[in-house]
């Protein structure tokens, strides 16, 4: 919670001083002198983007589950999911969380973790990773979705998309309205074509900007959790195993929302929310 409340908080903080520089600079008066209310717009913004993320965040345990097939294992059906259960059990317990919801779900290898809360939230792996993977393997990917959870993965970067959403909401207006007003001229009531043609596309362009911010503070979050499967299990090598195995097999598709919290994914250099297999290599062996 009070990771929420901080990062709201500077979010809010961020937009006072962007109004105050508008002000400073006078872009306040003209744009108010011309119909725009810039302390409305950031309101809007603010619900706009944050609104669409949270919701996101709330419903991701079902939608992981229906998106995946995925089988809550509510009693073990076999001595694998036992094992899978009791690993998951130690590792929140050592951790410090509740004990997340166990899922396996038909599917190439990978595995992910889910959830608004620390203390019910959901790791999930893939029939694919147990058949490809040794026990050891499988145990450092479940100490990685662990590790997630337990660093509040999931509400991190759930906020830091709304912070991006909300600046792209704020400043695609202002300079959709900019353009109508003061570069087409436009001096009739309500926005003309410039605005709403100026706000899509900077909408799609500041949004490809915060895609690859919001990326880049996903790869930062893996290497983390690459790090607390290490400290979970009191040993690095179990962990680069994982990685080096994977590194030579096809990961399964995740849904768009839970490929920041799977094992591995990722769009290309800058949208990739996965830094490269040889570099958490690197990274672990440096520890």
């Amino acid at each position: 919670m009070k990771r929420v409340l901080l990062l709201i908080l500077t979010n809010v903080a961020v937009m006072i001083v962007l109004l105050a520089i508008t002000r400073l600079l006078g872009v306040d008066r003209f744009l108010t002198a011309n119909g725009l209310n810039l302390t409305a717009l950031a309101g809007f913004s603010l619900v706009i983007g944050f609104g669409g993320a949270f919701i996101s965040l709330l419903i991701s345990k079902p939608m992981a589950k229906f998106s995946t097939g995925a089988r809550v294992i509510e009693q073990p059906q076999s001595a694998d999911e036992a094992w899978i259960v009791q690993t998951v059990q130690k590792f929140a317990d050592k951790a410090g969380i509740g004990m997340p919801e166990v899922a396996i779900y038909q599917g190439a290898p990978n595995a992910f973790a889910t959830g608004a809360f620390k203390n019910s939230a959901l790791v999930a792996v893939s029939t694919g990773l147990l058949q490809s993977m040794t026990r050891d393997e499988v145990e450092a990917v479940i100490g990685h979705e662990v590790a997630h959870i337990a660093n509040g993965d999931m509400v991190t970067l759930t906020l830091i998309q709304g912070v991006m959403n909300t600046f792209v909401v704020f400043l695609s207006r202002v300079i959709g309205y900019f353009v109508d007003r003061v570069i087409l001229k436009n001096e009739r009531d309500g926005v003309g074509i410039g605005y709403l043609v100026t706000t899509v596309v900077m909408d799609i362009i500041l949004g490809f900007l915060a895609a690859m911010i919001v990326a880049w503070f996903s790869r930062q979050r893996e290497f983390r959790a690459d790090a607390g499967a290490a400290d979970l299990m009191g040993r690095k090598q179990p962990m680069i195993n994982a990685l080096a195995r994977l590194g030579g097999l096809q990961p399964g598709a995740l849904p768009q929302g839970m490929q920041a919290m799977g094992i591995t994914g990722g769009l290309g250099k800058w949208f990739a929310s996965h830094p490269p297999i040889q570099e958490r290599i690197a990274a672990l062996q440096q520890r």
